[in-house]
């Protein structure tokens, strides 16, 4: 029985190990990002939480309706000296009723401070998607991370099995007594060399996993396959055309124009606070208990009033909420044109990072195909006696830098494109 355990536990974990991981391409990855990063959610949270402050903002338009239960007891037949109850003469009584009011008019306060609710709103929905914009940036830049990291293993293990096989075929040599032990030991050296990047390489991709764990939003790291992606076009020969593209579509500089619009509102909100708002006020009720001796106040009452209120003065308030408000939109203009400036190197200096990195890729192709000769002909040189072991470790060498720089290369424009999609409001 134990046997059987035994042996149905090693065929779970052999099918375990066998089992492939899942693929995850770009889109795919930008999708679960979008779905399950805190960032974005925390966005949409607060994007919700400021329509909540339009609902807020319209709820002076409504009629305000309370119920109210009094109940007093007093000294029979005394009168008012000091406080705030409302009548003069005091006595017992128990009363119910309803008390509503209404704004008629505040000559416009309600109407901006309304607009400015709803200006805030739809920067906050701006900010959603500035958010999921830089979530988005960094799932790309995570993503191709991990691919180079894995681009960089296999060049360490291609360099491994080239080295470890010249390291064989001196070994031979040497026992054959036609090379020297000098070369044995260059040969091993080199091995070594390559198996030091090889380590290096391997803990470059478990680091690349975690910061892809971060991108997606995800706890725990997981081991996706990854999608490779074809290289994107070429970037445009200037960059005047993108900066158009950008101020008009970054989500931050829309953001801030609505927030400037949104500011300009209350600043003529709170210049309204000077003049006069009318309020229409209703009471209605009745008085189950009355002590008053003689009884002469009916036991139901009902009232209506228009109240016109005119500020004359309050000690410069409303000046000063003026002043501050005048000063907020100015702190918003000066924003809007900061950003609109800094969006603006933000593209140029997106753009020359891809041109750069596009500029490179041939470069260090031609560079891998170059190594490749040298280190054949210094191979074919040392086999023939013409050449030291110095000359073809050192032409291994530059293979390896020459196919690292490659790869480097080839990511980075990746890297760079999605930076510049980005920087023009072009990424998705």
């Amino acid at each position: 029985m134990t046997r059987r355990i035994v042996f149905a536990a090693l065929m779970v974990g052999v099918l375990y190990a066998q089992t492939p991981p899942p693929t995850l391409s770009l889109a795919d990855a930008e999708a679960l990002a979008v779905k399950n990063h805190p960032q974005i959610a925390a966005a949409r949270n607060q994007a919700a939480a400021a329509g909540q402050q339009v609902v807020e903002a319209r709820s002076a338009y409504f009629p305000t309706l309370n119920g109210e239960i009094t109940g007093s007891q007093a000294l029979k037949d005394s009168r008012l000296g000091a406080g705030f109850l409302t009548t003069s003469q005091l006595f017992n009584r128990a009363g119910t009723g309803l008390e509503l009011t209404q704004l008629v008019t505040d000559l416009g306060r309600t109407n901006n401070l309304v607009a400015n609710s709803r200006l805030q709103e739809q920067a906050a929905a701006q900010n959603i998607l500035a958010t999921q914009y830089d979530v988005v940036l960094g799932v790309n830049q995570a993503y191709f991370g991990v691919l180079q990291a894995q681009a960089f293993v296999k060049v360490a293990e291609d360099t491994i099995h080239a080295r470890q096989t010249l390291a064989d075929q001196v070994n031979a040599l040497a026992k054959a007594q036609l090379k020297s032990q000098l070369d044995v030991s260059f040969a091993e050296v080199n091995v070594s060399q390559a198996r030091l990047l090889l380590i290096r390489a391997q803990d470059s991709v478990k680091t690349a996993y975690a910061d892809l764990a971060r991108a997606l939003g995800e706890d725990q790291p997981a081991g996706y396959q990854l999608v490779e992606n074809p290289l994107p076009a070429a970037p445009p020969i200037d960059a005047e055309a993108l900066i158009a593209e950008a101020i008009q579509n970054r989500p931050e500089l829309r953001e801030l124009r609505l927030r400037q619009q949104a500011a300009q509102r209350f600043e003529a909100a709170e210049r309204d606070l000077s003049r006069p708002s009318v309020d229409l006020l209703g009471v209605a009720g009745a008085l189950p208990y009355l002590d008053q001796t003689p009884h002469t106040a009916p036991d139901e009452y009902e009232a209506v009033a228009l109240n016109v209120n005119i500020p004359i003065f309050n000690g410069h308030l409303f000046a000063a909420r003026r002043q501050a408000a005048h000063y907020e939109r100015l702190v918003a203009d000066q924003n809007t044109r900061a950003q609109q400036q800094a969006v603006e190197r933000d593209v140029r200096a997106a753009w020359a990072a891809a041109t750069n990195a596009w500029q490179r890729i041939p470069v260090t192709e031609n560079m891998v195909k170059e190594a490749q000769l040298a280190l054949d002909l210094s191979q074919g040189r040392y086999n023939l006696g013409l050449a030291s072991i110095v000359e073809v470790t050192e032409a291994q060498l530059n293979l390896t830098q020459a196919q690292i720089e490659n790869v480097t290369a080839r990511y980075d424009y990746h890297v760079a494109y999605a930076q510049l999609q980005y920087a023009i409001g072009a990424l998705r």
